[in-house]
């Protein structure tokens, strides 16, 4: 018996058919090993000797490895054909060999770039040994993001409470897009004037011409600075004689695009699809391990990570057949096309992506795949049948136009472009992520020495067009420009971008509001941190030069502990030198640095950093465990607070500058004010020593807020109605989770905050109704879990995940666990459940007893995140250590805690009590 080796149980079951009796196949289900998190795992004095820990399910899979290879014949690692797969498949033999069930078995390494029989089967003759350079340079890539998250994350979670963490390519990802952002806020936007001349042949074609000179002085897009110039010239065009003085075509051509490496799949299917980049590996990951096609599973694409634009011989051959069949013989080309990456630091190991039957054309696909499965499908054969069909042939045409009058003279140029033959332009076009300026359009016969008049081509149109313009800023990064950027950078590698990008969205830096990644305040003080005291470690050259390093590793040119040797020795060295820096000079540097985005300078030309609320204190960066704000210098004497800038969204903050009174209460005669405080907006009735305050909820804008929505707000909880069942009356209002109903200690979520000011009796009992279905009834009530994840390994009694009011949370006795932000409830494993309760419990967010049982998990779980990408784990440590303190209130406030989220009116109250 032959025992074969994959990642994958969808992958183990293809290839299980492929390969007859002979052979059994087991998945691995991935790592099977990682670095343990604590402290240690790495260490630098033993030249970077590494410590490996199985977890339990993974043990459980390496037995009935172990149990499957004693009895077998020879062992076949057949793990993706990638550094990964590589790692996978290295530790899967180390633990067989500590195992001692291997003794003198053969052991043959194959790869395959793609799931299909004959891919398969050519694979198994044709073995290898494990390629050690590239398990070394997984090695150190694993190195350095562990001693990365647990030596500089720790750093900020000191000097900068409620930061999350940093990470060697995640850090410098987010420096992109806040650099982008800071370009954004500083731009100021130039005047400038376009001026167009419609015109008419002597054959009465029209057709429009731009200016380019005017009294023999050349003029760009943005020479024509103000309305005056622009008038002088319109004025001079509109009396002007007009002559042709040049026709000038040119026959271009126009070649396809190669087929997709992981990034261009990446920005081709967020531009075409709308997709993000961890959906497009989900859904290429399928692709790829294979659909159920005639009762056979098949994988339909070729392995999706990779930099490699070439494809085999064969799938050439195979393309050009398809593209005669389907086009004609005049759109494929004499010989086959072959293409070279530009991208910094491509290796090119592996074959471009594409599919794995040329012959198996989307439509024929598509009702085997689901609507994403099968776009996706459609773009990469469309993009890889393109790449190997006939250039375009297009002409470009330009007419140079003399206009005079008396003595003063202008040039005109009109240009466009019409396609004479489309090629591969009949099948695919590349997308853009920026507008493309190239004319278009076919213009009129006209010869040289021609005479034109002017002619307006609309009712509207004038004979001479002037219109204002103003620059604009260089636009946000997508996700599709950022993946280009880092590529071209040569800013990690093509399985990182996905996972970086979603990492960034996941620690709350970044969000993506109209397919525009925009940072978030905490994004950049990480960012602003990062340049100030480890600028070399975020800069774009010293990364690249990293990652070249370690692709020398993969091909076997440098040891990986020389890399870690360099970079260890001034990285540490960093971390010494900011470990007794104070919080207030930390926070001195970000206001320097972030002074154009938290100080922007104020239209009335007083100082942007004056203290609205007192007369001599200056504003500062402030932090607390919830994050940063900006304050007054003179506290507790001056209480002004407020956010840092400008919502996402971009809606100015109405109250930024102090109190803004909407009016009076009729009823108490009291002051109604919009104020800002660290956490947001909010309205506030009086000035009393402890006044009534509402946040103004998610989607409301203080621009719009008038006197009339301040009091709705001020009037919650409204009362709805008795419930129909006890007469116990059902109210309404809008909490730090969002609008709800709430009766009897059940709440149920509202639509939108609008909602909480009609909703009625009938849709309040629906709601509460279809909560208390779901098993988020109130008080006593007997929740029904979504998934029922198994026993606790040490401590007994079930573990299950449960939906609950503020989403969904796993639970564990009486420790309740919050899942992170878009955590699929149904996809979340007893491993990721034993952590995330471990880790709720060391925050003293349980009782006193779970709490004190688990000091070391604490330390393990916080860290284990740490050390996948960046650090995550131990973020609250300052914090979790101070609510261990005050355990009695800690456990009291346990069913409120999950998540760290306040309001601004909580904001408020927290500034009073101070």
């Amino acid at each position: 018996m032959n025992i074969v080796i994959v990642e994958s149980p969808a992958k183990a079951k293809t290839i299980n058919k492929y390969l007859g009796s002979d052979y059994q196949v087991l998945a691995s289900y991935g790592h099977v090993r990682d670095l343990p998190p604590k402290d240690g795992s790495v260490n630098p004095d033993d030249d970077f000797a590494m410590t490996w820990q199985v977890d339990t399910k993974s043990q459980k899979r390496l037995n009935e490895i172990a149990s499957a290879v004693k009895d077998a014949d020879r062992l076949i690692l057949a793990t993706d054909p990638d550094r990964e797969g590589e790692a996978i498949s290295w530790h899967v033999l180390e633990v067989l060999h500590k195992k001692k069930v291997l003794k003198d078995k053969p052991v043959e390494r194959v790869v395959f770039n793609a799931i299909t029989k004959k891919a398969i089967l050519e694979a198994m003759q044709n073995p290898r040994q494990l390629d050690t350079p590239l398990v070394d340079a997984y090695l150190a890539r694993r190195a350095l993001d562990y001693l990365v998250g647990f030596t500089l994350s720790p750093v900020l979670w000191r000097k900068l409470p409620g930061a999350r963490s940093a990470g060697r390519v995640q850090s410098v990802a987010l420096r992109l897009i806040c650099d982008r952002e800071m370009e954004i806020e500083v731009f100021n936007p130039q005047e400038y004037w376009s001026i167009l001349a419609n015109l008419k042949t002597p054959s009465d074609a029209t057709f429009q011409a731009g200016i380019t000179g005017f009294e023999g002085k050349k003029l760009g897009r943005h020479s024509i600075t103000n309305e005056e110039q622009a008038n002088e010239i319109r004025t001079m065009l509109e009396s002007a004689s007009y002559n042709v003085s040049m026709v000038t075509s040119k026959p271009a051509k126009r070649n396809p695009a190669p087929p997709f490496t992981t990034s261009t799949l990446q920005q081709e299917a967020s531009r075409k699809l709308g997709f993000s980049a961890s959906r497009t590996m989900q859904v290429a990951q399928r692709l790829y391990e294979g659909i159920s096609i005639g009762g056979e599973t098949t994988g339909l694409i070729t392995y999706m990570r990779t930099d490699g634009v070439q494809i085999a011989g064969e799938a050439m051959s195979d393309a050009r057949n398809v593209i005669g069949q389907d086009y004609g013989d005049n759109y494929v080309p004499e010989k086959p096309r072959f293409y070279s990456t530009k991208a910094k630091n491509a290796q090119e190991a592996h074959e471009a992506i594409r599919p794995t039957d040329m012959f198996r054309r989307p439509k024929d696909a598509a009702r085997f795949l689901d609507s994403d499965q099968a776009r996706l499908y459609e773009l990469v054969w469309k993009r890889t049948m393109a790449s190997q069909m006939e250039s375009a042939v297009l002409e470009r045409t330009t007419i140079d136009i003399d206009a005079k009058t008396g003595t003063k003279a202008a040039t005109l140029r009109a240009t466009g472009s019409v396609v004479r033959f489309d090629g591969f332009l009949a099948l695919y076009q590349e997308g853009r992520d920026d507008d493309d300026e190239e004319a278009s359009g076919r213009l009129p016969a006209v010869d040289d020495g021609a005479v034109l008049n002017l002619a307006p081509t609309g009712t509207d149109a004038k004979p001479v067009e002037a219109a204002q313009h103003f620059t604009a800023p260089p636009p946000r990064f997508t996700e599709a420009s950022l993946v280009k950027r880092m590529e071209e950078l040569g800013i990690g590698r093509p399985s990182t971008y996905a996972s970086t990008l979603q990492t960034l969205r996941d620690r709350e830096y970044v969000e993506l509001e109209k397919k525009q990644l925009v940072p978030q305040d905490k994004g950049r003080i990480v960012t602003a941190f990062l340049q100030s005291f480890f600028n070399r470690y975020v800069e774009f050259d010293f990364t690249a030069s990293l990652e070249e390093q370690l692709d020398k590793v993969s091909a076997g040119e440098m040891s990986w502990q020389e890399v870690l040797r360099g970079f260890w020795r001034d990285f540490s060295g960093a971390v010494t030198e900011i470990k007794d820096l104070r919080v207030s000079e930390v926070l001195d540097a970000l206001n320097d640095l972030l002074a154009p985005h938290i100080f922007p300078e104020k239209e009335d030309g007083t100082a942007p950093r004056a203290c609205p609320s007192c007369d001599d204190g200056q504003l500062s960066l402030k932090v607390s465990r919830f994050g940063a704000f900006i304050g007054c210098s003179n506290y507790p004497d001056c209480s002004y607070t407020r956010q840092l800038s400008k919502s996402g969204d971009g809606d100015a903050d109405g109250a930024a500058d102090g109190p803004k009174v909407l009016g009076q209460d009729p009823e108490s005669g009291l002051d109604v004010s919009l104020r800002t405080g660290r956490f947001g907006p909010y309205v506030q009735l009086g000035e009393e020593a402890k006044p009534k305050r509402s946040s103004l909820p998610k989607g409301w804008s203080t621009a719009d807020l008038d006197l009339e929505k301040a009091l709705q707000l001020l009037s919650l909880p409204r009362e709805v109605g008795p419930h129909p069942e006890d007469n116990k009356m059902i109210t309404a209002g809008i909490g730090r989770y969002g609008p709800f109903v709430l009766h009897e200690g059940t709440y149920a979520n509202l639509t939108s905050p609008d909602e909480v000011f009609s909703v009625g009796i009938n849709r309040a009992v629906d709601a509460l109704a279809e909560k208390r279905a779901k098993g988020g009834g109130g008080r006593g009530a007997a929740a029904k879990p979504l998934k029922e994840l198994g026993d606790h390994p040490e401590e007994g009694g079930p573990i299950n995940v449960y939906d609950g009011r503020y989403g969904p949370y796993v639970k564990h006795g009486k420790i309740n666990a919050t899942l992170p932000k878009e955590t699929d409830p149904q996809a979340v494993t007893l491993e990721q459940a034993l952590e995330l309760i471990a880790a709720k419990a060391s925050k003293g967010g349980t009782k006193k007893k779970a709490a004190a049982k688990k000091p070391a998990t604490k330390k393990a779980t916080t860290k284990k995140a740490a050390a996948k990408d960046g650090a995550e784990a131990a973020e609250k440590k300052p914090a979790a250590k101070k609510t261990a303190a005050k355990k009695p209130a800690a456990k009291k406030a346990a069913p409120k805690k999950s998540t760290p989220t306040k309001t601004a009116a909580d904001d408020a109250a927290a500034d009073d009590a101070s």
